[in-house]
């Protein structure tokens, strides 16, 4: 599921990361490859293997293309990031699925001086639109809430942070579920040496509508590496479920992601 950015501070902070020599800029370009409030233009891919659906004993799929954009409006630095997915969803017993482009979200991040260039903290409004190409794969209901990240590279061998989301229908087809889904992804990240480190960032949603919810824990391993202005970062994170409550939860699940951030 599941990005923010102080545009000064960020770049300051990646300055010192790519200049102070080579152990540094394996440490500090690995955190910063994790860091969703980077001042860098980035694209991702990731992928969500869901081996087992809850109340139906069947896989799933998730794929995520998703852009983050650092931008400025009347000297207030904010941050854009679109995320599309393509799923596929059990649909009925026998292994019946349905495949198709999923809703696009997108929210906007405006980032707050913590006074402190290794914490970044933004907050902002989100919204989901209903460009699900098949009805199983989507919501048909506009949605909208907010977005809050934080991020915090104190420490060049442990990061840690988490996003924060809400959001609720206002429109879109009535005889379809009511959105009300909150959700938050704590994160932690610690440094191994060489751009290699363990990752944890599961997402724990909450469905206020019928009380259903997922927690998931994982633990996985990712690699950074930087060729010219392109920080490359590809990581593979098992993940299990440890409390679930209603159906379409996932039971475990593989997290797969390619990122790209271009350096400016």
């Amino acid at each position: 599921m599941p990005g923010t950015i102080g545009k000064s501070v960020a770049a300051a902070v990646l300055a010192w990361l790519w200049t102070s020599g080579a152990g540094a800029q394996e440490e500090g370009g690995a955190a910063q490859a994790n860091n969703p409030l980077a001042n860098m233009t980035a694209f991702n891919i990731h992928d969500y293997y869901i081996g087992d659906v809850t109340a139906s004993d069947e896989w799933a799929n998730q794929a995520v293309a998703r852009f983050a954009k650092p931008f400025s409006v009347a000297g207030a630095n904010w941050v854009m990031r679109a995320s599309l997915p393509l799923n596929t969803y059990p649909t009925g017993p026998g292994g019946d699925r349905e495949t198709g482009i999923g809703d696009l979200n997108v929210f906007a991040a405006y980032l707050i001086d913590t006074g402190d260039p290794a914490i970044s903290f933004g907050i902002g409004p989100q919204l989901t639109a209903p460009t699900a190409s098949e009805d199983a794969v989507g919501s048909e209901k506009w949605s909208a809430g907010f977005a809050n990240v934080m991020f915090n590279a104190s420490s060049p061998k442990f990061q840690y942070g988490y996003l924060l989301t809400w959001q609720e229908s206002f429109a879109g087809e009535d005889d379809r579920a009511d959105v009300n889904v909150g959700a938050f992804q704590p994160f932690a990240f610690v440094q191994l040496g060489g751009g290699t480190y363990l990752r944890s960032t599961p997402v724990w949603v909450y469905n206020f509508e019928n009380d259903s919810y997922g927690v998931p824990l994982g633990l996985g391993v990712g690699q950074v590496f930087k060729r010219d202005k392109t920080v490359f970062n590809v990581f593979v994170e098992p993940q299990v479920s440890i409390a679930d409550d209603g159906p379409g939860q996932p039971e475990w699940q593989i997290f797969l992601g390619f990122n790209m951030q271009f350096m400016n």
